[in-house]
């Protein structure tokens, strides 16, 4: 039976969306038949690792230190196989302004972008309004801020006492339109979901509140919109040196018919308000063929 250590929670500000994800991971690879040590990610993760002595490594983590890099290079001194991506493909894909130029040169359109500092950013507009300001180094959307037409900018926001979110930011380009995302299963792209809120933009609140989005499944899009962003999504896993399970995501301006690939997730989300796994169910894969499916892939080098 192989044992198989799940890694969760950490420190990053995605630590409770990482909890549930573990927990549920957790959940169903011992439905599966795995031996399961759930490992909840500290300082001391090397030696719990190493008194655990797993064959496989399934990775919950999300955020920084657990899908940028970090943690995978742990891994990979421990020589411990471990699931979703390696260390330059994770880090590549957690740096936003990094990964667009990545994209750029594979042909996928991206946003309009300027890497800016806090105190730039708060010192006047980088670009012209409507644009959007985010962490490089942050998922689950924490930071992100709308700057309206008219708007003073997000002073009040970057230089108050209530970011956490580091000082490099990336001011980028808004496109209007519809939010699409594509899971990416190994060689093959999922599904496209288009995402609808009530809320400004979709973020953390949309994300993980139950009621605070609608997921469409299979995206109400013209079929030639749905093979291209999945064409994409795929590409953006290539290109960035993936493994596993990543989730791409798009805005889709209809009024322009143009396609912009935002970022790609190689962390992807495993709670059970998560859109790989229900784009995994919409194939035909149950969440526990999923988890067993990352377990499987999982791999050291590569």
């Amino acid at each position: 039976m192989k044992r198989v250590a799940i890694i969760y929670g950490g420190w990053s500000s995605e630590r409770e969306i990482s909890l549930i994800s573990g927990a549920k991971m957790a959940e169903a690879a011992r439905e599966i038949g795995y031996d399961v040590v759930e490992i909840d990610a500290s300082r001391t993760l090397a030696q719990k690792l190493v008194e655990a002595d797993p064959d496989i490594i399934l990775n919950g983590l999300h955020g920084p230190w657990g899908e940028d890099g970090c943690v995978q290079g742990l891994f990979e001194v421990l020589d411990i196989p471990y699931s979703h991506s390696g260390v330059l493909a994770s880090a590549l894909a957690m740096d936003k302004i990094k990964s667009k130029l990545v994209f750029a040169e594979a042909g996928l359109d991206v946003a309009k972008d300027v890497a800016v500092t806090r105190e730039q950013v708060a010192t006047g507009h980088p670009l012209v309004p409507p644009y959007v300001v985010k962490p490089v180094n942050e998922g689950s959307s924490f930071g992100v801020l709308f700057v309206r037409e008219g708007s003073n900018g997000p002073a009040r926001d970057v230089l108050g006492p209530d970011w956490h979110y580091g000082d490099d930011l990336m001011a980028e380009e808004f496109i209007p339109g519809r939010e699409l995302t594509v899971g990416v299963l190994g060689d093959r792209a999922l599904a496209v979901t288009e995402i609808t809120t009530l809320r400004e933009f979709y973020d953390f609140n949309a994300k993980y509140t139950d009621g605070g989005s609608r997921h469409v499944i299979p995206a109400d899009i013209p079929e030639t919109i749905a093979e291209a962003a999945k064409t994409a999504a795929l590409t953006a896993h290539q290109v960035l040196g993936c493994r596993g399970v990543t989730r791409s995501d798009f805005r889709y301006d209809p009024d322009k018919d143009r396609l912009v690939i935002l970022e790609t997730n190689t962390q992807p989300g495993m709670t059970p308000f998560s859109l790989v796994p229900e784009q995994a169910n919409y194939c035909g894969m149950s969440y526990a063929a999923l988890v067993e499916w990352m377990i499987e892939d999982a791999s050291c080098r590569r």
